[in-house]
């Protein structure tokens, strides 16, 4: 019996073909690991965020004095959300792409450049990783402290490599999707599609 036509955009009836398997079935996990990380790390910092921003007006308006620290920690939350939210934007195929010549190139040539798109855009994600950790040390070691919330400066900076290594580790299992698998991948599990959406299988 013929299975219903799949609606683009939409996982696809064999979700785990999303997966690695066999001797990549340990890239799965760490894909997985990763997955969850971004998740817990992006809910809970948009959740903190929304929630000291609704008790600081409250406090300011209701109670007549405002939270003094809540400037300070939103802003340590935008950085923790803007570097987590890479690895989240590459693992669903949503960072922006310049693709006038790429769609205009068959399947073949479509897939080696994008294997070659994310093994550079990879390369270049731990290289910027590197220098961030390098920045984070010499944070830590200036000593310097938050004016409000009295904790290290450096411990906000850590989720810029931190995100950048998540970052590059998505193009990595990208590029490996693309080398282990017959379609062209935008994303370890979103495939490239001329559809309106592209299909997340």
């Amino acid at each position: 019996m013929n299975e219903p036509p799949q609606r683009p955009g939409t996982p696809g009836p064999d979700a785990s073909s999303s997966q690695f398997g066999g001797l990549l079935r340990p890239l799965a996990w760490i894909d997985g690991a990763i997955a969850h990380f971004e998740a817990a790390v992006l809910a809970l910092g948009v959740i903190i965020m929304a929630a000291m921003s609704v008790a600081n007006v409250v406090g300011r308006f209701v109670l007549g004095e405002s939270l003094f620290f809540v400037e300070e920690l939103n802003r340590f939350l935008i950085v923790l959300i803007t570097f987590v939210g890479l690895g989240y934007a590459a693992r669903m195929g949503r960072h922006i792409r310049m693709s006038a010549l790429y769609d205009a190139l068959p399947d073949t040539a479509r897939k080696v450049l994008m294997v070659v798109i994310c093994l550079v855009t990879s390369a270049a994600m731990f290289v910027l990783a590197w220098y961030a950790y390098a920045y984070v040390v010499s944070v830590q070691e200036s000593g310097r402290i938050a004016a409000a919330l009295r904790i290290p400066v450096y411990l906000t900076f850590v989720w810029v490599p931190i995100g950048f290594v998540i970052t590059g580790i998505q193009y990595l299992l990208t590029a490996v999707a693309n080398l282990t698998r017959p379609d062209v991948y935008i994303s370890a599990s979103v495939i490239d599609s001329y559809d309106e959406t592209e299909t997340k299988v």
